[in-house]
């Protein structure tokens, strides 16, 4: 019985350089190590006969689709993507790759980096280029204010500094 799931959201195809490194080097952990492991294991439990009740057959077996789900969802994101790996021109600008310092109303400050959907991190404050506050801080200027919404309501905040790293 198939289970339908709505299609993901269309997201920028946009990515650093660095994250495109990353993804590339998790394609090749997965292919060339991972995978031929989880192949071992399912050949050594297949030679002990009876697979109904074989866990470590079975699981491997599961193992195995979610390495190649995993690996054919990584060959064809990098085949779309598009690697941003220069500075723009105008670095007083907020594009693609920015960190952004912003000051909300009650003097709070905040830096996010404004990257691609496949290298989003909460922990490190990079959000997607697809989020509300990205899509509001694009283009602006130090000083400028920027208004986005989030699930508490609407935020007014004003950009601080604007810095590129490659």
């Amino acid at each position: 019985m198939a289970r339908w799931r709505p299609a993901p959201p269309k997201t920028s195809p946009y990515i650093t350089a660095e994250g495109a490194h990353r993804l590339q080097e998790e394609l090749k952990q997965l292919w060339k190590v991972d995978r031929p492991e989880v192949t071992a294991t399912v050949k050594a439990a297949a030679a002990n006969g009876d697979r109904s009740e074989n866990g470590d057959y079975i699981y491997g077996k599961m193992r195995l689709r979610e390495l190649d789900r995993r690996i054919r969802y990584l060959s064809k994101r990098l085949d779309v993507l598009n690697v941003v790996d220069r500075l723009p021109k105008d670095q007083g600008k907020v594009f693609f790759g920015a960190w952004v310092t912003l000051e909300i109303e009650d003097a709070e400050e905040f830096t996010v980096r404004i990257v691609g959907y496949d290298e989003i991190d909460a922990k490190q404050n990079w959000i997607s280029v697809d989020s509300p506050l990205a899509k509001a801080a694009l283009g602006k200027r130090v000083d400028d204010e920027v208004s986005y919404s989030t699930p508490g309501g609407s935020v007014l905040a004003y950009i601080v500094n604007i810095s590129y790293q490659i």
